[in-house]
């Protein structure tokens, strides 16, 4: 059974690649447009997170808003990543596609949390808490960032898809400009 299998059940201790997903821009573009064409936005966008993380072997934590939250098994970080990416361009892609002016940002780290069920009785769901989590929420990115942890997990082939960037120390994709970096 996976960890993340496992983690449904009860809470356990389990080092994950956690990563955050958000629509730069997004905020500014729902402004100029009706709220039936946001929420036809978000359902697409919300499938296509799906659709890319559970082919994987990853999981959807949940959706706040415009963002993810989702996790791959530590082990497991050249799939996850990979997985980030393609999701990356097909997000992109999409929001391109309907004149959106905004994109994907992705942030991973890895890093040990405790997963499983939380909240009320009646209403306990899936999620991930932990220091790792705050560590890769807190990521500067303006494209695709990884944590040095993350990237340590990589085999040397996707390691070339990144390259060092200034303290604290994080990698970016290589595709990823600096003329878009939010800070």
């Amino acid at each position: 059974m996976s960890n993340l299998s496992a983690a449904g059940q009860r809470r356990i201790e389990v080092s994950l690649l956690v990563a955050f997903i958000d629509l730069a821009g997004f905020a500014l573009q729902s402004t100029r447009v009706a709220d039936d064409e946001i929420a036809e936005v978000i359902d697409d966008y919300y499938a296509t997170v799906a659709e890319h993380v559970t082919a994987a072997g990853g999981r959807v934590v949940k959706y706040m808003g415009d963002g993810s939250l989702v996790v791959f098994e530590a082990d497991d970080a050249d799939r996850g990543i990979a997985a980030l990416l393609e999701l990356k361009l097909a997000l992109d892609r999409s929001l391109g596609g309907r004149g959106w002016e905004c994109r994907a940002t992705i942030k991973a780290h890895v890093g040990s949390v405790i997963a499983g069920p939380y909240g009320p009785p009646g209403d306990r769901r899936f999620d991930v808490i932990g220091k790792a989590v705050n560590t890769a929420a807190m990521l500067d990115a303006s494209g695709v960032a990884l944590s040095t942890e993350a990237f340590r997990k990589l085999s040397p082939a996707t390691r070339k898809r990144f390259k060092k960037h200034t303290w604290p120390i994080t990698y970016i994709r290589v595709e990823d400009p600096h003329k878009f970096r939010r800070r």
